[in-house]
Order: structure tokens, then C-alpha cells, then sequence
């Protein structure tokens, strides 16, 4: 028996198997992105800004919220905290969960629970923002069940780290599509409306760790249930450390991994697809140095690399996607592309984690202070610009 060719018959079953899992996840981007995204904008907003009620979710953090309820625009009236622990919050209302209060859900999906039960709202829709969100504007709501309002992350420490949400963020394009779709295929809770009556029908009461994903997922089983993805961005938090962005992408991985059961079961296959491609992705690029070292143990060589070097090619694709979204400067966009390598490997290596190692505990992503963000003259966004436009406040960050 030749030892040598098994090893390269399974080298080459190994590669192929990678390609072909990646490739798929690449094809479904694109047809999301260029055929079913068709339709996705909306200027029409039958319902203005005062028809929502802020809600704030947080634990304890109080220097932080306290800027995020500055930044709400005062025509969306006061907003709403939500906290574990009483916290002193001027201009908002705090709301503690009552430590005996119980549920199915645990942790923020706790929260959100007890909140949808015992705080009122009269309003039609409840605005979700999480304790580092700011609102940039609100022009107003389509008439959807769930609204879901893009994002855009500011450098809080981490370079790297900000680099790989901008990275991400280029593949979250897709969301484009998620109305064309039964069911959206993730959202985002850190900007999300939701439809007060929806909420009372979905409720956010199930155990989970992805608490966003799986209400979105659940809303499936309404009838007419209308998803909507809005241009508007609302300012948010990239990890501050590395250590960070790896816990919240292998909280994300190991989520959807335990709940996939939620979506319906035509898609099961399809995410069970995507999530294997997102935890492999990692390896592409080195599976490329490979197949070019070992060409004589891959059956039709030269289709494979030409096959690689093109999905190696929307890796890159995704950063400057990305960069565009946020509206990056070109010294950041071109950081961007070229740092495409280590993002991509800092944004699968958590998935790959969750996958083998699944938390056990819900953990929050470390938020920073506002005033304690590092000043960089590459931001996005001023973030004073945004507390004083939208609350009429005369704001120095660092007061």
C-alpha cells in the first residue's frame, strides 16, 4: 500500500471538502447581494420618531448609558433604562429587574422579558439599543414588524479589533435580503424596533445566547410576519481588545449553533453550511499555500487554485465592502484590505472556538466610556457631533 498516496488522497478529500463548503457560503452572499437584496430600501415611514419608545438594556454600566441617552434625539421623547442594579441615569427613566422575577430566559433575554411584561409602552414600536448604541437620527418606521437599523462601529482601543467589525460588517451586506427571506438569518439587538403587539405574540422567553437572533427567528412563526433593514446607521462599540472580539464571536458561533433548531427546517442545511464555511474560513488562505506547494495531490489542480484565489478575493472584498459602509477615509480603507488576512482569522478563530469549546455562561462584551475612547482622527463618526445634534446639548466627551 502506498503510504504516500492516502496521505494525498486525504489532503486532497480535505481540501476539496473546505472549498466546496466555503464556495457555497460565497455563492449564497452573492445572491443575496446582487438578485434577492432588489427592493430592500424604503422611504416611506408612515410612522414618525415619536411613535417609538427608547429602551436602553445594560447591566450596570452607568458613565456609558448616560452618554447613549444623551444621544437620543429629544423628539423621541424619554427613554426607558433597563438595568440589574439601580443606576443614577439624568433624562431617562432606570427600571431595575426585580432579582425574584423568573423565566425561561436568562441573562439580557431575562431582562428583555421582564421588561415586555411590567414597563409600560403605549407607543407602536419598541426601540432596543444597547447601552453603546447612539442614535444618529431617526427619520422614522416603515410599517414592519421588526425594523432593523444598521450599524456602525467606532475604534475603542483595538485597531485590529475594529478592522475585523469592518470586516464583518462587509459580509453583513447580505441583510439586504433578509426581507425577500421567510425569516432573517440574524439581526442585530443593538438597533432594533420591534412592533410592541409583535413582541407580546413572539415574546422573548425561550434560553438562549443569542437572544436578537432567536426572537427574529421565532417571529417566522407569525403569519405575514414583515422584516425591514434601514439605511440609517446608529453608532455602536467594537470589541476593545482582542480577547473580547474572540468571546463575542464564539458566544455568536455556539448561539447559533444550539438554537438552529429555531429556523425553519428548510433551512437548516443552508445555516448548518454557512456556520461550518464561517469557523473554516480561517484556512482558506493557507489551504491556498498548500494546494500551490502540493500541487501533484489535488485532482484537477489548476481549478482549485483558480477556485481559492477568488474566494481569497471576496475575503478582500468584504473588508473594502465594509470600509465603505462605515464611510472609512481611504487610509483606513486601504488598512483595511490589507490587514484582510488577520481579520478574517481574528473573526473565524472565535468561531472555530465555539464551535469546539461552547461557553456556558452568557458573557457581556466589555463596553468603554465614551470620554475613555483614544482620540483618532481616522473615526467615522464624532461622537460629541452626535450627542449635540440629536439632544440640543453642548457636549465635550472629555469632561
Amino acid at each position: 500500500m502506498d503510504v504516500w498516496a492516502l496521505g494525498d488522497a486525504g489532503l486532497a478529500a480535505v481540501l476539496w471538502t473546505v472549498f466546496v463548503l466555503y464556495a457555497v457560503s460565497v455563492v449564497s452572499w452573492g445572491l443575496e447581494v446582487g438578485w434577492f437584496s432588489r427592493g430592500w430600501r424604503t422611504d416611506e415611514f408612515p410612522y414618525d420618531a415619536s411613535d417609538a419608545r427608547v429602551r436602553i438594556m445594560t447591566v450596570n454600566a452607568t458613565d456609558v448609558v448616560r452618554r447613549t441617552v444623551e444621544a437620543v434625539p429629544a423628539k423621541m421623547g424619554r427613554p426607558q433604562v433597563i438595568a440589574e442594579e439601580d443606576i443614577d441615569v439624568p433624562g431617562a427613566d432606570v427600571f431595575v429587574v426585580p432579582a425574584e422575577f423568573e423565566c425561561v430566559a436568562e441573562r439580557k433575554g431575562r431582562a428583555l422579558e421582564w421588561a415586555r411584561q411590567h414597563v409600560p409602552c403605549e407607543r407602536e414600536f419598541v426601540l432596543y439599543l444597547d447601552e453603546d448604541t447612539l442614535i444618529t437620527d431617526v427619520d422614522g418606521f416603515p410599517d414592519a414588524d421588526i425594523v432593523q437599523f444598521s450599524e456602525r462601529p467606532v475604534n475603542t482601543g483595538s485597531r485590529l479589533a475594529y478592522l475585523t467589525d469592518v470586516f464583518r460588517l462587509g459580509y453583513h451586506l447580505e441583510q439586504r435580503a433578509f426581507h425577500r427571506l421567510s425569516v432573517p438569518l440574524y439581526a442585530w439587538g443593538g438597533g432594533i424596533a420591534v412592533r410592541r403587539e409583535f413582541e407580546d405574540a413572539v415574546t422573548w422567553n425561550r434560553r438562549t445566547l443569542i437572544e436578537d437572533t432567536k426572537f427574529a427567528w421565532q417571529a417566522a412563526d407569525v403569519p405575514d410576519f414583515d422584516f425591514r433593514l434601514l439605511r440609517r446607521q446608529f453608532v455602536n462599540q467594537a470589541p476593545p481588545s482582542l480577547r473580547a472580539l474572540v468571546k463575542q464571536r464564539r458566544r455568536w458561533m455556539s448561539g447559533s449553533r444550539e438554537d438552529a433548531h429555531g429556523l425553519p427546517r428548510r433551512y437548516w442545511l443552508f445555516y448548518g453550511l454557512r456556520n461550518a464555511a464561517w469557523g473554516l474560513s480561517l484556512v482558506v488562505p493557507v489551504f491556498a499555500v498548500v494546494s500551490y506547494l502540493r500541487p501533484g495531490a489535488l485532482p484537477y489542480p489548476r481549478v482549485y487554485t483558480l477556485g481559492t484565489l477568488c474566494l481569497l478575493g471576496f475575503l478582500f472584498g468584504w473588508s473594502f465592502l465594509g470600509a465603505r459602509a462605515v464611510g472609512a477615509n481611504l487610509k483606513t480603507t486601504l488598512l483595511a484590505v490589507v490587514a484582510t488576512p488577520v481579520t478574517n482569522f481574528l473573526h473565524s478563530v472565535g468561531a472555530a472556538y465555539g464551535v469546539l469549546f461552547p461557553p456556558r455562561t452568557f458573557e457581556v462584551t466589555e463596553k468603554v466610556a465614551f470620554e475613555d475612547i483614544p482620540e483618532d482622527e481616522d473615526q467615522t463618526v464624532d461622537l460629541a457631533d452626535v450627542i449635540e445634534e440629536n439632544h440640543g446639548l453642548d457636549v465635550e466627551l472629555d469632561d
